[in-house]
């Protein structure tokens, strides 16, 4: 089987201004880099928007509709001080929930072994009644949500290596033995959430800060000690990844120092405790990355593992 690349020409129409680091050009870096010759066996696939039913899983319905909304509106509004949205971001924001919710589909019939989403905007700070960080509805939450609804998996797990700690996916897990939730994520960085107290009311949660300046030994160890014995115990059936790649010593948005490497590693890391629990069964979802060439060049790391290993 193959690894299926979606990445909706949707995604591209969420302007956010004039300098803002969530930029249509983050996807324009991915889609060259995955357009060498050594990801000509990636299978592109096409998907549609996500659906009400689909985005009420994890959302309320009202903030739903406050979102609909805009959908179309004249100009650029800011409903939060991070995140900005124009005339095609509802739309995009649509197409990259369906884009997870396809990817979990294709996965879960066997139509591809894993998925890599390219998409924009991200989710994993989108909390179930607010948006922030740059997020309007949980892609990785609503895909987990699919695959409990549609495919009946009983343990689902997103693993979140984006430098920030994906509060909005927290939430939504928290009162839930079935999700398991973990997260790797410079400590005191926005949105000052995730200490390693936080670990849920079933305790299916696993919260580790790094300090500022960690790098490669420091995510290693991370990994090692505190995230794989965890999700190795959940036994999932689904591993969904929060792949933010602004943990990298360029990235100017934190201050996190890992290199292009250590994503082929936590990626790798990742894939082969699916292959042993789920027949490999990955979806990844791109959230964070905001140096177009460290993005560009993780990115392709990442998914090259997805391919082969």
């Amino acid at each position: 089987m193959t690894t299926s690349l979606f990445l909706p020409p949707q995604c591209f129409d969420h302007d956010t201004g004039y300098g803002h680091p969530e930029c249509s050009d983050r996807l324009r870096s991915i889609e060259a880099i995955l357009g060498a010759e050594a990801f000509v066996f990636l299978t592109r696939v096409s998907s549609g928007p996500a659906t009400r039913e689909q985005l009420e899983r994890a959302h309320h319905s009202d903030y739903v509709s406050r979102i609909m909304a805009y959908d179309g509106c004249q100009g650029q509004v800011a409903l939060d001080e991070d995140t900005l949205i124009s005339s095609g971001s509802v739309e995009a924001a649509l197409y990259a929930a369906g884009a997870a919710c396809e990817a979990v589909d294709d996965v879960l019939t066997g139509r591809s072994r894993n998925a890599f989403c390219a998409i924009r905007p991200p989710g994993h700070h989108a909390e179930p009644g607010e948006s922030m960080g740059f997020c309007l509805f949980n892609n990785a939450a609503i895909a987990a949500l699919q695959a409990r609804a549609v495919h009946h998996l009983t343990r689902i797990a997103v693993i979140d290596f984006d430098v920030h700690h994906g509060n909005g996916v927290q939430s939504i897990f928290w009162n839930d033995k079935t999700l398991f939730y973990a997260s790797i994520h410079e400590d005191g960085g926005y949105p000052q959430t995730g200490p390693a107290e936080e670990t849920g009311v079933a305790d299916n949660i696993v919260n580790v800060p790094l300090r500022g300046g960690a790098g490669s030994d420091e995510l290693r160890l991370a990994w090692t000690d505190r995230v794989a014995p965890r999700l190795q115990a959940f036994q999932p059936e689904l591993i969904i990844i929060s792949a933010g790649f602004d943990g990298h010593q360029q990235d100017y948005m934190a201050g996190l120092n890992y290199t292009t490497a250590d994503y082929g590693w936590m990626t790798e890391k990742i894939v082969k405790i699916a292959n042993a629990c789920c027949q490999g069964r990955v979806v990844s979802v791109l959230e964070g990355g905001y140096d177009l060439p460290s993005l560009a060049a993780s990115v392709g790391v990442h998914v090259k593992i997805l391919m082969e290993v």
